[in-house]
């Protein structure tokens, strides 16, 4: 059932509830106008990309149900999660891939004078990654970088140096079981307008990996190209199977 959802800063959202997870129904155009709104107001709000893999880990784990039921926006990254709320009949407008979303977040920040800060992944990656966008978007000033490899002992010094840089975004590009929690915990803390996990965005946008080809994505095979890239991915994508008959069972319990 369709819900409107109040989140501050950014106005009235709308959402289809999926597993319990609250995911916006707006399409592309529209969540890159909510996030403008975000980041004019100047306080944090936390962006999930959530495909079914995340949802079914929030099913499995407190903290990470918590960082969703917490997160201010939640998009629809994952095919699955398109097909999930069509299948329980409160469709999303469209598919808002994080990889797509990371850039159209780049090209309004061209126009409006944004900066922005990149944690996360190897140092080589996330390096390469700040000097293509540099490039590809001279008009954001990347105000800073750190790779992704960092525990508990060095989250103040990091944090700090966020704070100090003072992004209007911020994203986030570390493991799946870390990447959402940590920001949940320490969104406050950081200073950015906009935090956003991006997962492997930085890999592709630094020429390491490529992403599937367009015909694969309006498919809705993404998922295929990546486990046949990366066949150690296999553990993870057993998730699928499980969400399915999860969608399943909820939508002939409300018939």
């Amino acid at each position: 059932m369709s819900q409107t959802q109040r989140e501050d800063g950014i106005g009235q959202v709308p959402v289809t509830r999926i597993l319990g997870v609250n995911v916006s129904k707006l399409d592309m155009a529209g969540t890159v106008k909510v996030l403008e709104r975000a980041v004019a107001s100047g306080k944090p709000h936390q962006v999930i990309t959530a495909n079914p893999i995340m949802i079914m880990a929030a099913l499995e784990s407190e903290e990470n149900m918590r960082a969703m039921r917490e997160a201010e926006l939640i998009v629809p990254d994952g095919a699955g999660v398109v097909w999930a709320a069509e299948e329980l009949g409160d469709p999303v407008a469209e598919r808002v891939a994080g990889f797509d979303l990371l850039h159209e977040l780049m090209k309004r920040g061209e126009q409006l004078g944004w900066t922005a800060y990149l944690l996360g992944a190897a140092e080589e990656v996330v390096q390469e990654a700040a000097s293509r966008l540099q490039k590809q978007y001279p008009k954001v000033r990347i105000a800073g970088v750190r790779n992704g490899y960092f525990g508990e002992a060095e989250n103040a010094e990091i944090i700090g140096n966020i704070r100090q840089a003072n992004p209007d975004l911020l994203f986030v590009a570390r493991d799946a079981k870390t990447q959402e929690p940590w920001i949940a915990r320490h969104k406050h803390e950081l200073g950015a307008a906009v935090i956003m996990g991006v997962g492997g965005s930085f890999d592709v946008i630094s020429g390491k990996t490529k992403r599937a080809p367009v015909f694969m994505q309006k498919m809705r095979l993404e998922w295929f190209y990546r486990l046949a890239k990366e066949p150690s991915r296999l553990p993870r994508m057993m998730a699928l199977p499980r969400f399915m008959q999860k969608i399943k069972k909820v939508k002939k319990s409300v018939k």
